[in-house]
């Protein structure tokens, strides 16, 4: 097993990690989810990994990480992992590390996806334009995807620490609420698997995990998981639409993440739509942006492949 290349999605919460051949990308069934609390750094995670796996040093590593990656170190925003390509280096043999922020693994892995990993979620007429990946999960955060030639050009963001936006009264209360905890009012308190459940404590008074206030609206059930999924889906929207028209995303919006996927199935109808394409005298131009949810677990792991497949081929 040489000359293997050795992929990582680092989330705030887990990490998976996988096996790549460099002309063939991701190796199927080398994909494995590890808890970040079993782990001091990533560094011995992926030391374990690749005891386990069997192989020996790898030829290349790529890590997409959920937080800001400066030069050769990244720090997770999430959970206090401090990563550098050196101890990375170190810890598996890999002549050569690169690091990313983890939307940007997930943004590269669009010309790579299977066809059954995309779930239409609004039409549109997408051009050639621009791509955007908007992640929930434990935290938020985009990716854009531009095309130059045959490869892909995705910079690097932090747009979930950005401030929220005022939409209406509702919303604007929630910030007032929320900047009690987070002073910044970053989108992410908001926009995540946390920002759903503090919504609905906003509104409740209790507490409630993502899943179950989202049985509590699909049942019927539960008044206030229906107005805190209400007012997370209008958000989104709102948020999705200043994304896009920042952009000017016009090949199409991209939902990924637990979170996201746990919601979509309720956002349109609780108002994601209308909130997205209040644009303006630039509606008809967002009103034809589709959206669509990526369900690829190891979406990350296949941009990290072709992260460094690009990398490693440049002239």
């Amino acid at each position: 097993m040489a000359d293997l290349h050795l992929l990582a999605d680092v989330g705030g919460t887990n990490t998976r990690v996988g096996l790549a051949d460099p002309g063939n990308g991701l190796i199927a069934g080398t994909a494995r989810s590890f808890p970040n609390a079993d782990f001091a750094g990533l560094a011995p995670l992926l030391a374990a990994y690749l005891a386990d796996i069997g192989t020996g040093p790898i030829a290349a590593l790529c890590a997409g990480v959920a937080g800001p990656v400066r030069g050769d170190a990244a720090q997770l925003t999430n959970h206090d992992w401090h990563i550098t390509s050196a101890a990375l280096r170190a810890s598996t043999g890999a002549a050569h590390v690169h690091l990313l922020n983890d939307l940007q693994a997930q943004a590269l892995a669009l010309d790579d996806l299977p066809p059954d990993a995309l779930t239409p979620m609004r039409p549109g007429t997408p051009d050639t334009g621009p791509r955007l990946v908007l992640g929930l999960g434990t935290g938020c955060n985009v990716a854009v995807a531009h095309r130059i030639g045959d490869r892909l050009f995705v910079p690097a963001a932090e747009s979930g620490h950005s401030a929220l936006p005022h939409l209406d009264p509702a919303l604007n209360a929630l910030t007032r609420h929320l900047a009690r905890d987070h002073p910044h009012k970053p989108i992410e308190a908001a926009l995540s698997g946390p920002g759903l459940q503090r919504i609905y404590h906003w509104h409740s008074g209790t507490t409630l995990d993502t899943h179950r206030i989202i049985a509590g609206h699909a049942t019927g059930t539960d008044p206030h998981a229906t107005a805190a999924l209400t007012l997370f889906s209008r958000l989104l929207g709102a948020v999705a639409g200043n994304l896009c028209l920042h952009h000017m995303a016009t090949g199409g919006l991209y939902l990924i993440g637990g979170a996201a996927r746990a919601t979509a199935p309720h956002l349109i109808a609780l108002g994601f739509d209308a909130s997205f394409a209040a644009r303006g005298p630039y509606a008809a131009i967002i009103d034809a942006i589709p959206v669509h949810l990526i369900s690829d677990d190891t979406a990350a792991l296949r941009g990290c492949a072709r992260h460094l497949r690009d990398a490693l081929t440049a002239p």
